[in-house]
């Protein structure tokens, strides 16, 4: 089974930005849509950001609040998440996830929607 592995966190300041990466574990068998979600500790998984399998259309959660942008990779299947001025509050294990079809058919929210996933990413941020 394929997984979407997510890389590319660390521990920053408050302010500070990162871009995280999501890349399949090996060959997909067509173009996905993809999604990143977050868990922080205690907390159910959120969903962040979704763009369809064209890269074309996104869409965000309220987490980001205008800070996060997403975007397709030129690799096939890839992706990143831009994190700007980040807060304590974005501490958290970043996921990310594929779904092979029409994305926004589904409940694009929903991390049962999605059928791939892997390994995330701890974010820490620090005040």
């Amino acid at each position: 089974q394929v997984q979407m592995d997510a890389s590319g966190g660390g521990s920053v300041q408050a302010g500070g930005s990162l871009r995280l990466s999501c890349a399949p574990s090996g060959r997909t068998p067509s173009s996905v849509a993809m999604g990143w979600f977050r868990q922080a500790p205690g907390k159910a998984r959120e969903f962040v950001a979704a763009f369809s399998a064209s890269g074309i259309e996104k869409k965000y959660g309220d987490s980001g609040n205008g800070r996060f942008s997403i975007s397709k990779g030129s690799a096939r299947n890839t992706g990143y998440l831009q994190m700007n001025n980040l807060i304590p509050e974005d501490t958290a294990v970043y996921y990310c996830a594929a779904y092979v079809g029409q994305i926004w058919s589904r409940d694009f929210r929903d991390e049962s929607t999605y059928t791939r996933w892997g390994q995330g990413t701890q974010v820490t941020v620090s005040s």
